[in-house]
């Protein structure tokens, strides 16, 4: 998602035009995450001054703002510390004053770069807005940049560390995090920390360092969790008490850090590079530090300490290593993978994660989807629910029609929005209409959704991207939160808008008790879902050996199920198309006898979708007829099922509820699509004729 980038020189003299480009440049290389706006933070000409530079769109355009702005380029800086981030849209659309870093008031105070979601970032806004506090931006992230002031301001008498106000912070805080905090009351120092989304640290020097591991530094024994409740004790409200000074017995232990001593005991110039990933630090240095959750990394002085946030569990090492990097540049731009879309494919255990992380609570079993709560009772009253969605989301839709006709009880129909326009459908107010659009600007699905709102129908948006049409037009919605896709056909979008509709089903039908254990179950699948998904990925191996043995030399392909498979059947046969230019058609099982049946022969590749669900023995009658006409399938089946022909080619993946194997059955045929392409020598990321967003009819 978004892209942090810091960088702090020590006894290191730079000019800022040198820094402003360090920064531009490890930004650039963080432009494959996807993004939709850029900035960066720096010291200013006076002791105290911070300057921003943000712009929406590309960081070309943030390098010739810079260019054109007033600062002098040519000041010199021994010792500095700078920020930077490239922002993916979640919460607020894509604008300038949206744009991190973000501050926390007019003077720069603190300022704040974040990736991930501040998950209760509503109930910390409204209780620093009863302070007082004024708010700039529709960001979770600067409801976290004020509190840093408001802590700060209520240690007038005694002021407390730099590390010490972060923990403070981030005792406050629910969600996925990486952060980087810099301020004026700490000048030439930075902190960060992460919580579920990843951070590195780079160190440049010319002497070798003298050991290749930071200590982490824990409180004093016995006043760990003293320290902490010390600075952030409840309220009345349950919210940002104000801190008392830190007790002398609760004070972090400090010591030099042995990495960075130099043999003469004297300070030494070194750098430092805080990033999202090794791609935006290699050019610099290949000596990295990988950041553990809750670590909290404190910046200063030429040195590096690490501190932990709670008390440590005995579960994590008392040490980071230094690591060295053995890629090049070159190579680590799509990661360790050879195409944005077999990234995207294999980041499906995380984003199916993120779409489900502050939503889904599987202690108590209960689903909460914020930016519908409002309006449920109304979508409850509907007398229909009406999805309209293109190629992909059309399937994820088709994909969880029958569960959301099994839990509401309410009549559910799925369409194509270029022929439910076409077609002039009849909309009534009080019907409920559904818009699914990764991009959230697919022109079919916007026009269908103006023609269901000039009806008075109920309008709500499933996108991926903050600020898209979709998701300012709509009444309300879900943002699926995948993350950016670059790769050009759908694979991890998919997925989870699969879960997003899975947890509006079940959240529709709260209020039907008799769905109690059905929707227990279905929560219980999505917990396991992740550790699934990675197994079948370890499968890869298998799915490129049939790609080239079985299906590498055919002209056509198909694909095979019913139930809750057909969708999969579709989408599977889509991917195909799309990426490998292969000719793949998703048949019901059913429609087998009356048409497709004549295709099949001992030369027509053949995959059938047989997981066990209740329609498992008329799956089996399909495989009958297929085989009886000497076709030769692959069978998608569940591990262990016995009752599948020995002799047979199989696909085994994990059994989970029935609404829910298509999320698995998928991803063999995302990778058989994609081993195809690779196969045919084509653009796996970039197929010829298609668009990211079709933002035409």
């Amino acid at each position: 998602m978004c892209g942090i980038f810091a960088y702090c020189n020590f006894l290191v003299e730079k000019d800022r035009k040198t820094i402003c480009d360090i920064l531009t440049a490890g930004l650039s290389r963080l432009e494959y995450r996807g993004y939709d706006s850029a900035g960066i933070g720096i010291d200013g000409d006076k002791p105290g001054d911070v300057i921003l530079y943000k712009e929406v769109g590309k960081v070309s355009g943030l390098k010739k703002l810079i260019s054109e702005g007033s600062s002098d380029p040519s000041k010199t800086f021994v010792s500095q510390a700078s920020i930077a981030h490239t922002r993916w849209a979640t919460h607020g659309q894509p604008s300038t004053r949206n744009c991190h870093p973000l501050r926390s008031d007019p003077k720069h105070e603190f300022i704040v770069v974040h990736n991930g979601i501040v998950t209760n970032s509503g109930e910390l806004r409204l209780v620093l807005q009863k302070r007082g506090f004024v708010f700039e931006s529709e960001t979770d992230t600067e409801a976290v940049a004020v509190l840093c002031k408001y802590i700060w301001d209520s240690q007038p008498s005694q002021r407390i560390t730099f590390t010490s106000l972060v923990k403070a912070v981030l005792k406050e805080l629910e969600g996925s995090f990486a952060f980087v905090f810099k301020s004026v009351h700490f000048p030439n120092e930075i902190v960060t920390a992460r919580r579920g989304s990843p951070l590195l640290i780079g160190v440049k020097t010319e002497k070798k360092l003298k050991v290749d591991f930071v200590d982490v530094e824990f409180p004093s024994v016995g006043d760990n969790e003293k320290a902490l409740d010390t600075l952030a004790p409840p309220s009345e409200s349950g919210l940002l008490a104000p801190p008392a000074a830190t007790s002398a017995g609760g004070k972090i232990f400090r010591s030099q850090s042995r990495a960075f001593m130099s043999e003469d005991g004297m300070p030494q110039p070194i750098e430092f590079f805080i990033a999202s990933d090794a791609s935006a630090v290699i050019e610099h240095t290949k000596r990295v530090l990988y950041l553990e959750d809750d670590d909290i990394a404190h910046v200063a002085e030429g040195e590096l300490h690490i501190h932990r946030l709670r008390k440590d569990d005995g579960q994590l090492s008392a040490v980071r290593a230094i690591e060295t990097l053995e890629i090049e540049l070159a190579e680590i731009m799509k990661g360790k993978f050879d195409h944005f879309m077999q990234k995207e494919i294999y980041e499906q255990p995380e984003s199916v994660i993120n779409t489900m992380r502050g939503r889904v609570n599987f202690d108590t079993q209960t689903v909460t989807l914020g930016g519908l709560r409002a309006y449920l009772p109304l979508i409850r009253r509907g007398r229909r629910i009406v999805f309209s969605a293109c190629g992909t989301s059309y399937h994820s839709c088709l994909a969880t029609r029958a569960i959301f006709e099994e839990l509401t009880e309410i009549p559910v129909s799925v369409e194509l929005a270029s022929d439910f326009l076409d077609r002039k459908t009849p909309i009534f107010r009080d019907d409920v209409c559904v818009f699914v659009s990764q991009s959230g600007e697919t022109a079919d699905t916007i026009l269908a959704m103006r023609y269901c709102i000039e009806r008075g129908a109920l309008c709500v948006g499933v996108v991926n991207t903050v600020g898209s049409t979709i998701s300012r037009e709509s009444h309300c919605g879900i943002h699926i939160n995948a993350g950016p896709e670059i790769g050009v056909a759908s694979t991890k979008a998919y997925t989870s808008q699969y879960i997003a509709l899975i947890m509006m089903a079940i959240v529709l039908s709260e209020d039907r008790t008799s769905m109690n254990e059905r929707r227990k179950q279905i929560i219980d699948g999505l917990h396991e879902l992740p550790a699934q998904i990675k197994a079948v990925l370890q499968n890869d191996k298998l799915f490129q050996q049939l790609a080239s043995e079985t299906l590498h030399d055919s002209r056509s392909l198909l694909i095979m199920g019913r139930g809750f498979q057909y969708a999969t059947c579709l989408e599977g046969a889509l991917k195909i198309k799309e990426i490998s230019y292969m000719h793949s058609e998703g048949i019901l099982a059913g429609e087998l006898k009356h048409g497709p049946l004549a295709l099949i022969d001992e030369n027509m590749p053949v995959i059938i979708i047989m997981t066990r669900d209740a329609l498992f023995p008329k799956v089996q009658s399909a495989l009958s007829q297929i085989t009886a006409r000497k076709g030769q399938p692959i069978i998608i089946c569940n591990e262990g099922d016995e009752s599948i022909p020995k002799n047979a080619k199989t696909i085994q993946v994990p059994k989970t509820v029935d609404c829910l194997q298509g999320l698995l059955n998928i991803i063999p045929l995302q990778l058989l699509s994609y081993h195809l392409a690779i196969l045919n020598g084509f653009d796996v990321d970039f197929p010829r004729n298609l668009a990211k967003s079709v933002t035409v009819e």
